[in-house]
């Protein structure tokens, strides 16, 4: 009666049930799953971690170093704050100031050189002063 009992059960047993001495293979899938599911969610992380920089990259930003620190301040330290900091600085363009000043200094020093206030040569580091200079300003 054992014995038919028992041939019984294992003809009804599920299919992950492996007899013994045989290797699992429900078991060996669902490693397999895990595994790759760390290492997928891991690179998945990663990917959008480096987002920012990314973005900076393609944007040719000027602010490229400032984007990459706070990207790796928010990896070292899991402080989302650099994160959306980085995130926000690569999607907002800053001015240029620069040019508009740099084009303003060179204007005024092409005026300065028409009325003989600066004078070019290599030697000179002073400005020319005159008596007709002196009455202008």
């Amino acid at each position: 009666m054992e014995g038919g009992l028992r041939e019984t059960a294992i003809a009804h047993a599920p299919f992950f049930v492996t007899a013994p001495g045989e290797t699992d293979v429900l078991f060996t899938i669902v490693v397999w799953f895990v595994v790759l599911a760390v290492f997928g969610a891991g690179a998945l992380y990663l990917s959008l971690h480096a987002l920012p920089e990314r973005m900076a990259h393609h944007a040719n930003h000027t602010q490229i170093q400032l984007i990459s620190i706070l990207t790796l301040l928010a990896l070292f330290t899991h402080n989302n704050l650099f994160w959306l900091a980085a995130l926000v600085i690569a999607v907002v363009q800053v001015p240029d100031f620069y040019s508009p000043l740099q084009s303003i200094a060179q204007s005024v020093k092409a005026m300065a050189r028409n009325k003989g206030a600066v004078d070019d040569s290599p030697g000179a580091s002073e400005p020319v002063t005159t008596q007709e200079n002196a009455k202008d300003v």
